[in-house]
C-alpha cells in the first residue's frame, strides 16, 4: 500500500519549517534568555531532519511530499540562522562577531544560497519532467555541517552573552573561546566546501534530466 502523504516523518518535518521563523527571531532578540531558546529549538529542529528520515526509511513512509518537503525544510533552517549570523557579526558588537573573523563575509552568504537557489531550480526543471530529486548524500553532509556550524555559533551566543553579563574570569573564558572559536570556523569551512561539491554532485548525477529535455 503507498504510503499516505501524511505521515509521522512529513508532520515531523512540517514542524521544522514552522519552527523556522521562531529561531530567526529568537536569535536576533538581544537576551540571553532568547539566545538559549534559539539555541534548544534549534537543536531540536536540526535533530528532527534525523528523525524523520530514519522513521521514514524504517517503516516506508517515503512520499514524493517528503522527498519536496525535507529540502524545503532544511533551505528554510538555513535562512533562520545564516541570515542573522550576517546581521548580527556586522552590527551587534561584541556578542555577535565571531570568534575567528568578526564579520560573517557576504560571499559566504552568496556561495550558500546561490548553491540552494541552482538546486532549487533544476529540482522544478526535473519535476516538471516527472523526476522527483530527493536530497541525496552529498546534500545531507553539506546540511549536518552546515547545522554543526548554526548551532555552534549560537551556543557561542549563549556563552558571550553570559561571559560578559557575568563577568567571567579572563583565562577562563579564553582558554574555551580558543576552542569554542577554531570548531566554529573549521565548521564553517567544511560547510562551504560541501556546499560547492554537493551542487556539481547534483548537476552532475542528475544531468540526464537536462539532456532528455534537449
Amino acid at each position: 500500500m503507498r504510503p499516505r502523504s501524511l505521515n509521522p516523518p512529513n508532520v515531523i518535518t512540517a514542524a521544522r519549517i514552522a519552527l523556522c521563523p521562531v529561531i530567526f527571531v529568537l536569535a536576533l532578540t538581544p537576551s540571553l534568555l532568547a539566545r538559549i531558546l534559539a539555541f534548544v529549538i534549534f537543536l531540536a529542529a536540526s535533530m528532527s531532519d534525523l528523525w524523520d528520515g530514519y522513521l521514514a526509511r524504517k517503516h516506508g513512509w517515503i512520499t514524493d511530499t517528503g522527498k519536496l518537503l525535507d529540502p524545503i525544510a532544511d533551505k528554510l533552517l538555513l535562512v533562520s540562522t545564516f541570515v542573522p549570523f550576517y546581521i548580527l557579526s556586522h552590527g551587534d558588537r561584541p556578542v555577535g562577531a565571531l570568534p575567528w573573523g568578526g564579520e560573517l563575509p557576504l560571499w559566504v552568504l552568496l556561495v550558500v544560497f546561490g548553491r540552494e537557489l541552482l538546486v532549487t531550480v533544476f529540482r522544478s526543471y526535473a519535476a516538471r519532467r516527472g523526476v522527483v530529486i530527493a536530497a541525496g548524500k552529498s546534500g545531507k553532509y553539506k546540511a549536518f555541517f552546515q547545522n554543526l556550524f548554526s548551532g555552534s555559533l549560537l551556543l557561542w551566543y549563549v556563552l558571550r552573552m553570559a561571559a560578559l553579563g557575568s563577568g567571567w574570569r579572563e583565562e577562563l573564558w579564553d582558554g574555551w573561546a580558543a576552542f569554542h572559536g577554531a570548531f566554529v570556523g573549521g565548521t564553517l569551512g567544511l560547510a562551504v566546501i560541501l556546499t560547492v561539491y554537493s551542487m556539481v554532485d547534483y548537476l552532475w548525477s542528475y544531468r540526464g534530466v537536462v539532456m532528455r529535455g534537449t
